[in-house]
């Protein structure tokens, strides 16, 4: 068997496998349920339905005549800073609305990671997915005449592909999942930074968790256009996600054991001292008007 087919199987399940683990380990060491990793996941689908149509309406303005007479460097920044903004704006506000709305209840260091699980979570498992569905279809394909399934004029094309995929590194093969453990950090890092806006009631929070995210994203973009290998591109979101690591724990607050949960206070049944029915008492206790 070739090794390739391993690895790419192994890349995809990985990316799905990855966040599942760690949902299993919060959920256990934190005495908590899925419900936060769904609303998690749920918040992050909502941010792409509004981010990636956002995208897709403000990018082909870049290719206006006077953005693209700008030097190369300059317009490979001001796309970077862009995008970084747009995902940070999108993703950061709909995770302090998830907090605000939906997750009220979410107040501990264990709760956010939980939140953040999810969200960053279902974008690994939706990539997963696809990377699968990618790699079915190319074992179907593999020593196919490609003829019988595409249109002459793209017979070489579709050639090239299959000739690529399966002559790739192995170790190229892997990344996708690395790079899913080196992003889930990051959302781990961003849903415990918005958290210090209700737990430490200053919204600066969010604009803090908006600027870390999109500097990550917008790195990521810059380094990608200007030529960076695939490998060196990793390293340089592993930083990001040694620094996301080092916030959460920064960041880390005890977390409040089930038997400090206040009990509702019960307050003594008043009982009055019965009154004897003398004419006295019953002239102090009549209304005066």
């Amino acid at each position: 068997m070739n090794i390739l087919s391993v690895t790419y199987f192994l890349n995809g399940f990985l990316m799905i496998a990855l966040p599942i683990g760690l949902t299993i380990y919060l959920t256990r060491r934190f005495k908590q349920g899925w419900r936060l990793f769904w609303i998690g996941a749920l918040i992050f689908l909502f941010s792409q339905v509004l981010h990636i149509p956002f995208n897709a309406l403000v990018t082909p303005f870049f290719n206006q005549y006077g953005f693209i007479s700008l030097p190369v460097d300059l317009q490979n920044v001001i796309l970077s800073v862009f995008l970084g903004l747009s995902a940070g704006l999108f993703e950061e506000f709909s995770r302090y609305a998830m907090y605000r709305w939906w997750a009220k209840e979410a107040r501990s260091w264990g709760q956010g990671l939980l939140a953040g699980a999810g969200h960053g979570g279902i974008e690994a498992i939706v990539l997963g997915l696809l990377v699968l569905y990618g790699y079915v279809q190319m074992q179907i394909v593999r020593g196919m005449d490609v003829s019988t399934l595409v249109t002459p004029d793209k017979v070489e094309l579709a050639n090239a592909q299959i000739q690529a995929y399966w002559s790739a590194p192995w170790y190229m093969t892997l990344l996708g999942a690395l790079e899913r453990l080196f992003t889930i950090p990051l959302h781990l890092a961003c849903s415990i930074i918005v958290l210090q806006a209700f737990t430490r009631k200053k919204f600066w929070w969010v604009g803090l968790a908006i600027l870390f995210h999109a500097l990550a994203d917008g790195v990521g973009v810059f380094i990608s256009k200007i030529g960076f290998s695939a490998l060196a591109i990793e390293g340089i979101i592993g930083i990001f996600a040694i620094a996301s690591v080092i916030i959460v724990f920064v960041l880390r607050q005890p977390e409040l054991p089930a038997e400090a949960v206040l009990a509702p206070v019960l307050t003594p049944e008043f009982k009055p001292e019965p009154i004897d029915e003398t004419k006295e008492n019953l002239n102090q206790t009549r209304y005066h008007s």
